[in-house]
């Protein structure tokens, strides 16, 4: 196993090493809608994990894979459907295969283009709906001539149906928004107890570099605080529901002590509402009201979250 320096800021629009042939692409502030991706780029073949939210955003990315990989990558990998992550898949199709979970790929084309609605200032430019073309149920490994990227089905978590790309021979792992780095966890559309089973299945590979969804990279500590957090919302809803509260009564009530200062505190009272749902029954990633979470959001916040996509 070779790795390098993890870098903890990146410039944007940019790929940074963070092992042999394994990229990040870091999008600061981690904020709404500005994810990170990856590229691993081991001898021939080359492998994306997710792209960007908008048009502009995705070329950068692209012009970055492609100095890196002229040809541009042969795989692209969504983690899951939200549009930060999957918007940009026409920037890259025909020329990569698109790969997804069959059940990500149901729910891309179930979502459309829903979420460019939310924030109808962002200069979203043309991003086009490009399903995956490829799909799988537990597992798929792609195999380059110098590395391999395993897929793993570890939703659900963040959504229903969330995957993680490990590279084992360089100990690297992209995790999707199943884990966050200094910004606020989002849980709504999948489970709290599903995600803490996929956080110690990924801890169990004993990854040397992790690199979040959303802010900068790290090693396994961002599992360790994502999972924190995640516990903390479980003790918040169990004395929320004690105490007769609303999810958005709790979220104003709560103390998050050392949270408090995470990016996109608003989504608390989202992720209460999945937390408390699981606590009344309701099955991992079974859907939810997410429109009516989305309201309270805003409600708690103040006003529409900001969002520099």
């Amino acid at each position: 196993m070779t790795s390098t320096a993890v870098p903890r800021t990146a410039p944007p629009g940019s790929l940074v090493p963070v092992a042999d042939g394994v990229y990040a692409f870091v999008q600061p502030e981690g904020g709404w809608c500005l994810n990170n991706a990856g590229l691993i780029a081991g001898g021939d073949g080359s492998v994306l994990v997710d792209t960007a939210a908008t048009e502009s955003r995705t070329r950068r990315l692209r012009e970055a894979v492609q100095r890196i990989v002229p040809g541009g990558p042969d795989y692209v990998v969504n983690t899951h459907f939200h549009g930060d992550h999957t918007f940009g898949n026409g920037q890259f199709a025909p020329g990569a295969v698109i790969v997804a979970h069959e059940g990500t790929r149901d729910d891309t084309r179930e979502a459309g283009l829903g979420l460019r609605g939310l924030w109808p200032d962002v200069e979203w430019g043309e991003t086009p709906l490009t399903l995956p073309s490829l799909t799988f149920r537990d597992e798929l490994t792609l195999h380059g001539p110098g590395l391999r990227t395993e897929l793993l089905h570890v939703g659900p978590a963040h959504t229903a149906d969330d995957v993680a790309a490990w590279v084992p021979e360089r100990a690297v792992l992209f995790t999707g928004d199943v884990v966050w780095s200094g910004v606020t966890p989002y849980i709504l559309m999948g489970s709290v107890t599903g995600s803490l089973r996929a956080l110690e299945r990924m801890r169990a590979l004993e990854p040397a570099v992790v690199v979040p969804g959303h802010g900068a990279v790290g090693g396994p500590e961002l599992i360790d605080e994502t999972e924190a957090y995640l516990r903390r919302v479980q003790q918040l809803a169990q004395n929320g529901l004690r105490r007769g509260l609303s999810p958005l009564q709790a979220a104003r009530e709560a103390d998050l002590g050392g949270f408090a200062g995470l990016l996109d505190s608003e989504r608390l009272v989202g992720n209460l509402h999945r937390a408390y749902a699981e606590l009344e029954g309701l099955a991992p990633g079974a859907r939810i009201d997410v429109a009516a979470s989305f309201a309270e959001m805003v409600a708690l916040h103040g006003g529409l979250p900001a969002c520099h996509a």
